[in-house]
């Protein structure tokens, strides 16, 4: 891509507004939500797309889960870890990158900016929920019996907010049960 297809493309995504040129080979999108950066090698060979997602420290927890995201989920986009942040990073020879390619990358560098940790928490909850459905099968529990263990850690305060109201606990408990019953028969 040319320097002026980046700049048409990043203009027809964004506005004119919204994009500036911050260098040779350098762009800057910056909207209410996010700050985006397209660079270009110096040599001009390889173009690179960052956007910041969330701070490292947010994301401790869920480098696993952002690893296996990069290896199934993300397609031509990457999580990266630099400098205490976690990026939305996608790399592309510049030679034979087209706008449609250019311009789908960016859509999904949005879309995971806008996920946030949602979906890798979301993918940690379900790998724990199915540890406990495997450590409750080994034992010989039912369904039944392992969410009454659910309920009971939930009355003697194991499990759940000190403050949480009885509606707050019913409606967590209600999620327990529906995630139990959809991932009982897989494993």
């Amino acid at each position: 891509m040319t320097h002026e297809e980046i700049a048409s493309t990043l203009t027809e995504l964004f506005s004119t507004e919204a994009v500036a040129a911050i260098a040779l080979g350098s762009w800057q999108v910056d909207t209410p939500n996010f700050r985006l950066l397209v660079l270009l090698s110096e040599d001009n060979t390889w173009l690179r797309v960052l956007l910041p997602i969330v701070p490292a420290q947010e994301a401790q927890p869920f480098l696993g889960q952002l690893l296996e995201a990069n290896f199934d989920a993300t397609q031509e986009v990457r999580y990266a870890l630099y400098e205490g942040v976690v990026w939305g990073v996608f790399h592309h020879n510049n030679e034979t990158l087209v706008s449609a390619d250019f311009f789908n990358a960016i859509n999904r560098l949005m879309s995971l900016h806008q996920t946030g940790l949602n979906d890798v928490f979301n993918r940690l909850v379900e790998s724990r929920i199915r540890q406990i459905v495997q450590a409750a099968k080994q034992q010989g529990q039912s369904l039944q019996a392992t969410m009454q263990n659910l309920e009971r850690f939930y009355a003697e305060g194991l499990l759940g907010e000190v403050e949480q109201t009885p509606e707050a606990q019913a409606e967590v408990l209600g999620a327990w049960r529906r995630q139990l019953e959809r991932l009982w028969n897989e494993g």
